[in-house]
This record gives structure tokens, C-alpha cells and sequence, in this order.
């Protein structure tokens, strides 16, 4: 755009298909990987006052309640939940798209996050298609500030609305406010008394991607590190990675019966960095702190790809993954990630925190 060039304005409601209502309260049909008993209420939350009231009411009768999204970052306990599950079913995305301003986009909490990447892509409202194939819905990303291949959801979140369960109103973070990090957010911090009801973006318009800031994305791109090549190209090309690793669902696929990565990468000073092993990946933090690969730590731990049980094992794909691999129980999972969990410290003094919600679980 030249400089002095006047404004155009396109307000753009998209609207939702609305969502189905489930038929089954058993948890298992409800999450990715496939595994949790029965909750003993389920209510599907299509607009914001359902969800507000479902969850109040529980409140107000003391009642436990689990949100659920897309149920794509859980492990939920073969026994249940002795409550009341709501599942934000809250859909719509509206636009105001200035040829000044960018994309400012407003996305209700139960989207769909890939469809709604593969909406910003096909608009040419650049910022998230590095976050392509990630599943579960909108409102569950800025909990733990979703990240892959150098992005992160919260370079392009304006601000984040939600339920206040403590205070019994609705509040609206601005990004300075939802103290984001490497995956985590205030939301994370203080569990269960933020209910996201709707995430604001900001896009910058065009056909191509934001720098490309993954080394391994832009071999496969044939490109350099902060190089900007064409936003859709980026996208099916993080799918084709991600396919790879069996991180794209695929009910024909047992690699795709998973919860994505089962723990995060370790942060660590840099006097614990200093003491991996020569050939560790270290990675340098903006606060001093290095990370490290959670993979490589499991692999050179003697964790071998497919490691586990005919029901429940790491990924055939990617050492990161623990996999349903037909008819796992919440404890099949729970030993194999108790394994390597163990392994890892043994070898190499790390506890692996996991990224996957427990519900009802322990490691």
C-alpha cells in the first residue's frame, strides 16, 4: 500500500454451522486419544449464556465441572468424571478487514483451530498458518499459548475474553495481560477459573507467510530462515511435516489416537544446559535459559519409536506421542509415560512435565 493511500473497510460475519450434539456421555468418544469413562452429566454449550449458565450452576451447587474443547490435549482417568462436563460449543468468526488496519478477527471459544487456520489462510490473513493441523478448538489455544515450527498463538492474539469464575463475571484480557509464555498463560496458571468465551486476532493481510522462524520447515521450503514465501504453501507443508509424525488425525491412523506431544520441552539454567550431554539440542531463551528437545531426551534415553504395549506406546511415528493403539486404558497410557518419564530422569537428572491435562490421573 503507498503512503497517503485512503482506507477500505470490509466487515465480514462468517457465521458457524452450528455444532452436533453429542448422543454418548462416555468421555473416550469426546477426546483424541480415545480413552475416559462415563461423566455422569454432559451438557454441549452452544452460545455464551449456555456456558455461563452451565457452569455457574455447577459452581453454585458445588458441583465439579470440566470444560472440555476439542478434547485433543487431555488424559482422562478410565473411571469417569463425577460432575458435570460442558463442551464450548460457542462457534462464529467475524471480521473487520481494513486495508490500513490489517484483519481484526473476533473467534467464538468452540471453533474448530484448524479450520479456522485454514479460513485465516484462504483470506489471506497471515499469522497462524505455521499453526497448521494442530486439533482442538480456538478457545483452548491461548490456555496454553499453542506453539509449532517457531510460531506461537499468541504473536497474533489482540486479547482474550472470558467467564471469571471467582468473580462471577465476564473479563477481557488484552495480550500485555495474559502472561503468556513458552506454553503457558495466566489461564494455565490459575486452572479452572478462566472460561475463554471468544480470542481476538490481529492479521496483517497478504498472500505471504510471516517469516519463516523454524530451520526445519524452511529446508523443507527450500528457503532460508526469515524468509516470507507463500502462506498456503507454508501450510500444506507444516501438514505433509506434521502428517509424518502422525500429528494430523486420522481415524485409520493409531499414530493419530494421541493427545499431540505428551510433555514439553525442558527449560533449563544454564549451569543444568551445561551439563547435557555433548550433541543435546540447546536452544537460548530471551531470559538466559536454554531449552532442550523432550524427543532427544527420550530417544537417548533408549525409548525407541513404537515403545510401549500392543495397547498403549509411544508413536511408530515420533517419540513425543503416546498413542492409543486400539482399546488402551487411561492406566495403558499412564505406565508408558510413567517409563519414560522415569527413564529420562534417571539418564539424565529431567523430570518431563506434561503438556497433556490429567484428569484424574497421576504420573
Amino acid at each position: 500500500m503507498t503512503e497517503g493511500a485512503s482506507c477500505s473497510i470490509d466487515r465480514v460475519d462468517l457465521g458457524s454451522d452450528g455444532p452436533v450434539v453429542p448422543g454418548s456421555t462416555r468421555l473416550a468418544d469426546h477426546t483424541t486419544l480415545r480413552v475416559g469413562g462415563p461423566a455422569a452429566n454432559f451438557v454441549v454449550a452452544e452460545t455464551e449464556h449456555e456456558l455461563i449458565d452451565a457452569v455457574t450452576g455447577c459452581d453454585e451447587r458445588g458441583e465439579p465441572v470440566l470444560v472440555l474443547g476439542g478434547g485433543s490435549n487431555l488424559l482422562i482417568t478410565d473411571e469417569g468424571f463425577e460432575g458435570t462436563v460442558v463442551r464450548v460449543a460457542i462457534g462464529g468468526i467475524k471480521a473487520d478487514v481494513s486495508t490500513c488496519g490489517g484483519a481484526s478477527v473476533r473467534v467464538g471459544a468452540g471453533e474448530n483451530w484448524d479450520d479456522f487456520v485454514a479460513e485465516a489462510v484462504d483470506r489471506e490473513w497471515s499469522g497462524v498458518e505455521a499453526l497448521s493441523g494442530i486439533p482442538g478448538s480456538v478457545g483452548a489455544t491461548p490456555i496454553q499459548n499453542v506453539g509449532a515450527y517457531g510460531a506461537e498463538v499468541s504473536q497474533t492474539i489482540t486479547s482474550v475474553r472470558t467467564w471469571d469464575r471467582t468473580e462471577r463475571t465476564q473479563r477481557t484480557f488484552p495480550l500485555t495481560d495474559c502472561g503468556f509464555g513458552y506454553r503457558t498463560s495466566r489461564f494455565k496458571r490459575e486452572p479452572g477459573r478462566y472460561v475463554v468465551l471468544d480470542v481476538g486476532y490481529q492479521f496483517t493481510l497478504g498472500s505471504r507467510s510471516q517469516p519463516v522462524a523454524y530451520a526445519e520447515l524452511a529446508r523443507r521450503l527450500d528457503t532460508q530462515v526469515g524468509a516470507r514465501v507463500p502462506a498456503r504453501l507454508v501450510r500444506d507443508t507444516v501438514l505433509e511435516i506434521r502428517r509424518g509424525k502422525g500429528m494430523v488425525l486420522d481415524a485409520s491412523d493409531h499414530d493419530t489416537w494421541s493427545a499431540g506431544s505428551f510433555f514439553t520441552n525442558p527449560i533449563l539454567s544454564a549451569d543444568d544446559a551445561g551439563r547435557l550431554p555433548e550433541g543435546a539440542p540447546r536452544f537460548p531463551m530471551p531470559d538466559g535459559s536454554v531449552k532442550t528437545s523432550a524427543a532427544w531426551l527420550i530417544q537417548h534415553a533408549g525409548f525407541e519409536k513404537g515403545y510401549g504395549t500392543e495397547r498403549a506406546s509411544l508413536s511408530t511415528k515420533h517419540v513425543l506421542a503416546l498413542t492409543n493403539r486400539g482399546g488402551a486404558t487411561s492406566a495403558d497410557l499412564v505406565r508408558v509415560a510413567r517409563a519414560v518419564r522415569v527413564g529420562v530422569a534417571q539418564a539424565f537428572g529431567i523430570t518431563l512435565v506434561p503438556e497433556v491435562n490429567l484428569v484424574g490421573v497421576q504420573l
